[in-house]
């Protein structure tokens, strides 16, 4: 057997006997240029209605405002915030590919805000992340969350 036929045979190949195959060659540090894959559907990314409740020690109610009011400024996509002195519920849209991604987000939120707006020690207790089909139907059907209006920051 001649070289090279082996690996003629064992790539598929049904050349002609004594055909070459033949080889092109690639620079150094080409690429290949494929074409970019398309995003599918599941992919892209959709928004969902976020609800996350916190509660704990009671705390003043002023600093409770005045760390709510610094996480909107913080976070802009904040639509509403309630809050008493020893819990509070927030309420924004967040972008995310899926529901796992914009939990993860939410469930980080309160902590990683926690320094920055001075924001009481308290614990997550609660998370509802809906799609946006799901938040609209709900609203439609007369059940589920009133649409936060107004937008702010505002005791329960």
């Amino acid at each position: 057997m001649r070289p090279g036929a082996a690996a003629s045979r064992s790539l598929g190949g049904s050349r002609a006997a004594g055909e070459e195959r033949a080889l092109t060659s690639v620079t150094a540090g080409d690429m290949y240029e494929a074409e970019e894959p398309q995003p599918q559907p599941q992919d892209l990314p959709r928004l969902w209605h976020v609800t996350l409740s916190v509660s704990g020690g009671e705390a003043p109610l002023k600093e409770v405002r005045r760390g709510l009011e610094q996480l909107a400024h913080d976070h802009p996509f904040l639509l509403t915030s309630r809050y008493a002195n020893d819990h509070a519920e927030i309420r924004y849209w967040e972008e995310a590919r899926d529901l796992h991604d914009a939990a993860a987000v939410a469930l980080r939120l309160w902590g990683e805000h926690r320094q920055t707006a001075k924001l009481p020690p308290w614990e997550i207790v609660g998370l509802e992340v809906i799609d946006r089909e799901t938040y609209h139907q709900r609203i439609a059907e007369g059940y589920g969350p009133l649409p936060a209006t107004p937008v702010g920051v505002h005791p329960f």
